[in-house]
């Protein structure tokens, strides 16, 4: 895009993967997202689908067009996710609004929706979701099954706010969110299924200096030395809050599925099984508590 006048679709998106790929601002290593990064940016300067670029790669962009999107790619080549500078992360079937006070949600964690939606829980089950974030697993849950109850905590103020107002943006008002450091803040009562997406990584892992995790709350991804200390507060403290035969779905890292489950058993749930991603990686354990 060295030229000031008008370019089209097609030349503003050969130039932002070029600049993208030179610079290897979207290589982790095993997967080049250059051209979806170009597209997503341009999509958001354009406020447009992305059928809307194969559909018309020859139209040509404003220059005010042209300058918030070499705006976008000059934020890219810094490392800024992608989500952070289009303000947003599509999860399940929703929109949800993101900001640097949360993580972003990932497909990842579509899985952990999916299995909660499986489950054999009554129609108008009580759910918790530890840990909400943008409110991405407890409002996919509340889209799917409207007659769930559904309440999200978060430690962070900053996080119970946009997952309010990704609420209200998405029309589903059913659910409520709290501020709640864990179950700090959770009145006694029982739930049939407590979900939670906690921080699991370890404190040095070379993983909190790659890509789009530089940017994220540090407080939502690292969990001690082995990444388990939320997680093992978790399955001690859920016990309490848990109907008999009330389920609990954690997500955690790919190599601690096997220890995650030795805490489910330690702590009288059965029922324990891993479920993998859509990397194939096992991402997600359940248990059912006795």
């Amino acid at each position: 895009m060295v030229s000031d006048s008008p370019q089209t679709i097609a030349q503003v998106l050969q130039w932002a993967k070029h600049q993208l790929s030179s610079h290897r601002v979207s290589d982790d290593g095993d997967y080049d997202s250059s051209i979806i990064d170009s597209k997503l940016l341009l999509c958001a300067a354009l406020d447009c689908e992305l059928v809307y670029l194969l559909t018309w790669p020859e139209k040509e962009l404003t220059l005010e067009q042209q300058k918030t999107f070499k705006q976008f790619i000059a934020q890219r080549l810094t490392g800024q996710p992608v989500a952070y500078i289009v303000g947003y992360r599509d999860f399940w079937s929703l929109r949800l609004k993101v900001s640097p006070a949360t993580l972003i949600p990932r497909a990842d964690t579509e899985c952990l929706v999916e299995v909660a939606l499986a489950l054999p829980i009554p129609n108008n089950a009580k759910v918790l979701d530890l840990g909400t974030g943008t409110g991405a697993i407890a409002l996919s849950l509340a889209l799917e099954q409207i007659n769930w109850t559904v309440t999200g905590v978060d430690k962070s103020h900053a996080a119970v706010a946009l997952a309010k107002e990704n609420a209200l943006v998405n029309k589903l008002t059913g659910v409520d969110f709290k501020q709640s450091d864990w179950f700090s803040a959770v009145e006694q009562q029982k739930y049939h299924l407590i979900v939670t997406n906690p921080p699991y990584v370890e404190s040095n892992s070379v993983f909190l200096e790659k890509g789009d995790v530089q940017f994220e709350p540090k407080s939502a991804l690292i969990s001690g030395e082995d990444g388990l200390d939320d997680i093992k507060l978790i399955v001690q403290q859920s016990t309490g809050y848990l109907f008999p035969k009330g389920w609990l779905v954690i997500e955690h890292g790919y190599q601690q599925a096997n220890a995650v489950a030795q805490l489910l058993e330690l702590h009288g749930f059965d029922k324990i099984r891993t479920e993998r991603d859509v990397d194939n990686q096992p991402r997600v354990t359940l248990a059912r508590f006795l």
